[in-house]
């Protein structure tokens, strides 16, 4: 018996570039920027002033307003992107079919906005000031939770915590999860807010972080020579995994399906990737593997691309050692040109971009690449989006402490 087949057949996103899947893939594909200046608190003393917040986000339209107080900032973001990704997909959660969907939505960080905040509160005020709902805001796990409350989800119920390939961990989870047959669906996704003061403190004390404050909009700059470090985003991303017989049999929508998943470790290093991209390079070579691919398939990659030195350079030289002479065929694109880097939400927010470029044909650009790296010589898909019937396509998220993930994703033709 071959393995199950796992369909795609809702989405869900809030971020930098808008509200909703429409909003931000619209955005997207226009190779605009939700860059600007931080509005979360008062950074005009740091050296670092800019960030990819999400605009005009109600948590009220998503979540019950009593439960609102409950939850910090990321919960709230990855309500939202659930309760659009159900919708989308039509799918109803009854007492008949609850024990098999399940929810996995990871983080990176968590609730580091109620951390600071009930810290303040505890050393200024004293311990009556911290709210009773502390702990439930901080916990990574409460995202998948509350999410689970809210539809009625009584299968598996799981979040990951691995940095920033926290979202595709996430999916790549479900998609396995669904394979053995302990779900019949899955809502899955990451979720990140994190542009706070110590949040911006720690990654720019790091060097981290880009300092291209005068120019917000010019500063994520993937792949390009004067590239000078990532830019700190926030949002959510929320996609709905469901066995392909049975989102069939209810007529739903199928945007495409996932078809391989690989994870590896460099085992090297807390924050910097493996010499050459070995890790990476094993990463890709085993969703390959899963999906029974030949590297010579895929026809786009939305890569990690964060816009550090090393680890555009190591992402590029991976790509060659996995792909050979295909990679200069490949169109390789990184969407944190425009969102900034969610964190443990990036790959969630990128393999949706993956999914909506077989879905739609067309392939978003990695804007503000004018001077391209010498060592990064791949097709990046520089400044402006790409029409092409995307087939395959793979999505790669790699984190601190050497954890990767990669997804594939394949155009549906039929059952």
């Amino acid at each position: 018996m071959g393995k199950k087949r796992v369909a795609i057949t809702g989405l869900g996103l809030v971020t930098p570039l808008g509200i909703g899947v429409e909003a931000s893939w619209g955005s997207a594909v226009e190779g605009r920027s939700g860059v600007g200046y931080i509005t979360h608190f008062d950074a005009s003393s740091f050296p670092v002033r800019i960030a990819g917040e999400v605009k005009g986000f109600d948590p009220g339209q998503y979540s019950d307003t009593k439960e609102i107080k409950k939850m910090d900032r990321f919960i709230h973001l990855s309500m939202a992107a659930a309760t659009m990704a159900v919708e989308d997909s039509g799918l109803k959660i009854t007492a008949k079919n609850a024990e098999k969907v399940g929810v996995s939505i990871g983080a990176g960080i968590g609730g580091l906005p109620a951390l600071e905040h009930y810290h303040k509160a505890l050393l200024e005020k004293g311990y009556k000031r911290v709210s009773p709902f502390f702990i439930p805001m901080l916990l990574i796990n409460l995202a998948a939770g509350n999410v689970s409350i809210k539809f009625g989800a009584k299968g598996p119920n799981f979040s990951v915590a691995t940095a920033c390939a926290a979202g595709s961990h996430s999916i790549g989870d479900a998609f396995k999860v669904i394979q053995r047959g302990d779900a019949d669906a899955m809502i899955a996704g990451g979720t990140e807010s994190s542009i706070t003061p110590l949040g911006i403190a720690g990654f720019s004390n790091m060097k981290a972080l880009s300092t291209r404050n005068d120019i917000p909009e010019k500063a994520s700059k993937p792949f390009d020579a004067d590239r000078d470090g990532f830019v700190m985003g926030e949002g959510a991303g929320v996609i709905i995994l469901e066995a392909l017989d049975i989102a069939i049999l209810r007529g739903a929508r199928i945007y495409a399906e996932i078809a391989g998943y690989g994870t590896s470790s460099d085992a090297y290093h807390i924050t910097s990737p493996s010499p050459n991209g070995e890790g990476a390079a094993r990463c890709m070579k085993s969703s390959l593997r899963d999906a029974d691919a030949e590297p010579g398939i895929i026809n786009y990659i939305n890569a990690h691309g964060t816009a550090t030195k090393y680890g555009d350079e190591l992402e590029t030289a991976a790509i060659k050692t996995v792909f050979g002479e295909h990679a200069y065929k490949l169109c390789v694109s990184s969407t944190k040109s425009m969102t900034g880097h969610l964190l443990g939400a990036s790959g969630v927010v990128e393999a949706i971009f993956s999914i909506l470029s077989i879905y739609n044909s067309i392939v978003p650009p990695t804007i503000n690449l004018d001077s391209p790296d010498p060592e990064c010589d791949l097709d990046y898909v520089p400044n402006k989006s790409r029409q092409l019937d995307v087939e395959y396509a793979m999505s790669n998220s790699f984190g601190f402490g050497g954890t990767n993930a990669c997804l594939i994703f394949r155009k549906y033709r039929g059952y």
